[in-house]
């Protein structure tokens, strides 16, 4: 082991220390972790409407793509409500400087896509050029979130609940 590995910080031990099991759970399954995956599928759907629409002019594109948005904003509102209640409950994961950079991406991804649903409602033919942007925009969001989320289990362990059994 090298000499960075042996001497820890005493704020990163203390940090390591805290408990950062979930406590939005049901059965042990926390809840964040299972409703994310709707909104993500949904905001990468909209991309694609979005991309068939400017290829072929087709107006189901349009239509598909108001309620993939609108998919979008509504999951994302309720896994964020979810991940702040969990973020807010457990001091483990407080503490973790990711939760809250995960926290700040995920929120932005959530208003560029009610940004995204709100275009279409109000007029559709913004979906060239400006909805097409704001979808690649709330693609590249979903990769930070995503990114830090992933960092968040993987790295801190945050969401896990390990059993005694094998």
């Amino acid at each position: 082991m090298s000499e960075t590995e042996n001497s820890t910080s005493p704020v990163i031990q203390r940090v390591a220390e805290k408990d950062a099991s979930s406590t939005v759970a049901v059965a042990g399954h926390p809840l964040h972790a299972m409703t994310v995956h709707f909104p993500i599928a949904f905001v990468m759907a909209t991309l694609g409407c979005d991309i068939f629409f400017w290829w072929s002019g087709d107006d189901f594109w349009l239509r598909v793509g108001i309620w993939a948005s609108g998919a979008a904003f509504i999951g994302g509102a309720v896994a964020g409500l979810i991940g702040t209640a969990e973020l807010l409950a457990v001091p483990g994961i407080r503490a973790r400087v990711a939760s809250w950079t995960h926290a700040v991406a995920a929120m932005t991804l959530i208003a560029i896509c009610g940004l995204n649903w709100g275009m279409r409602l109000y007029d559709e033919t913004l979906v060239l050029p400006n909805g097409l942007l704001v979808s690649i925009l709330a693609a590249i969001f979903t990769g930070l979130a995503g990114w830090h989320g992933g960092k968040l289990v993987f790295d801190h362990g945050v969401g896990l609940m390990i059993s005694e059994k094998e």
